[in-house]
């Protein structure tokens, strides 16, 4: 993807001219144009709902290779004699994602399972968009240096460069799958973790390019969304199990977008899947965004802006301090008792980082992870439930997370 391909995707992701993006063409232009339009179907705080839902078909509807094609991509990137361990492997995919495909298979003892194979030249030619694209953007930035300091926007391009090569490594998937688990089982005496599963991986067919787990039956949440069959009331336990991960135990699925969540509707468990990145934050950002977020909770605007203070690099003193409190105050005027539907959360976040970066603060690169979290979830209820006053209803669990921060 060249410069000028790169303006053209913005533009018909961001114009008004009534035409939605032809997804067809995004498809073509390669992984980091999808991400893209993935990271932006979940933007309809201010992007039109009927662009966000027919961008969100970039979850789901990518290009599909043919039933020989993923035979023959299998053989010569699995392990060796991959084949001979299965009893039938289906000739059509099941899914199909931006990095890879994806078939349903039976091994010899008849275990049903999904195999997930990472498209070839997917990870070269990524690499080499990211790189053009990021010397765009230094191109502005010397030009525009406020551009750098307050939008950043090749700190996301990072962040979006760091979780998709994680994805194109099906060795990290795995990985991720074991770290999960783990601290589900870790604490799951002290914090309810019965709604939230993983798919057993066969960790000795399994490889960098080839993985093997066992077939979930169950929808996902973006084909929920879509159908308007998800309740409110599960996409807030989803809410209760991912805030655990990333508030008290400041590591999570980082890439936790609807596509990611598999629900078995018999059980009513979540399934993660797609676990290649795991989101890592220390204690700073991980304290500082909890108690922001509990502050918002209880509508004091002037704890939320000592919050976001502690994690900031270079923390405001004496009247900078002063001046950026008064500042958050007014910019959440509007705030409490609001409808998701009227003042987007993930909005205001980057409003309120916006002030911070303005005021004098600065981030860690690693928040950017975090926010695209809140900005997932942020997005599903805007989908779910446009009514909901959100942060009401985090109240309880955000709560409870206080003892084990």
């Amino acid at each position: 993807m060249n410069w000028i391909q790169f303006g053209r995707l913005i533009h018909s992701i961001y114009s008004h001219n009534g035409k939605l993006p032809n997804l067809e063409w995004i498809q073509s232009l390669g992984l980091l144009a999808v991400k893209l339009g993935q990271i932006h179907a979940l933007r309809s705080d201010f992007l039109e709902p009927e662009k966000c839902e027919h961008l969100s078909k970039l979850f789901r509807n990518n290009e599909s290779m043919g039933p020989e094609d993923f035979l023959k991509l299998v053989k010569s990137t699995a392990i060796p004699e991959f084949i001979s361990f299965f009893e039938k492997i289906e000739a059509d995919a099941l899914a199909t994602a931006s990095v890879g495909q994806v078939h349903l298979g039976a091994l010899k003892d008849g275990t049903r399972v999904v195999i997930k194979a990472v498209k070839k030249d997917v990870r070269e030619n990524f690499i080499a968009d990211v790189s053009s694209v990021r010397r765009l953007f230094r191109f502005i930035a010397f030009f525009y240096r406020k551009l750098k300091r307050v939008g950043n926007p090749e700190a996301i391009l990072n962040d979006i460069e760091e979780y998709t090569l994680s994805e194109l490594d099906l060795r990290k998937e795995v990985d991720g799958v074991r770290t999960l688990a783990s601290i589900r089982d870790k604490n799951k005496d002290q914090y309810d973790f019965s709604k939230l599963s993983f798919a057993r991986v066969h960790e000795p067919l399994c490889n960098k390019n080839v993985m093997v787990s066992d077939f979930i039956p169950g929808p996902s949440l973006d084909e929920l969304l879509d159908e308007g069959k998800l309740d409110y009331d599960t996409l807030l336990e989803l809410f209760k199990i991912h805030g655990y991960y990333m508030f008290c135990a400041g590591i999570f699925h980082g890439d936790l977008h609807p596509g990611n969540v598999l629900v078995d509707e018999d059980q009513g468990h979540f399934y993660f899947i797609d676990t290649g990145y795991i989101g890592r934050v220390g204690p700073k950002i991980r304290k500082g965004l909890f108690y922001f977020f509990k502050a918002l909770t209880e509508n004091d605007f002037s704890e939320a802006s000592q919050a976001l203070n502690t994690m900031s690099d270079d923390p405001l003193i004496g009247r900078a301090m002063e001046k950026f409190e008064s500042d958050l105050i007014n910019l959440y005027e509007d705030f409490p008792g609001s409808k998701v539907s009227e003042i987007s959360l993930t909005r205001k976040m980057m409003e309120t980082i916006r002030l911070g970066v303005e005021s004098g603060m600065s981030f860690d690169q690693g928040i950017f992870a975090i926010v695209r979290s809140l900005m997932y979830l942020d997005g599903m209820v805007l989908r779910c439930n446009p009514n909901a006053v959100l942060m009401d209803d985090m109240k309880a669990f955000i709560d409870d997370f206080e003892r084990f921060i």
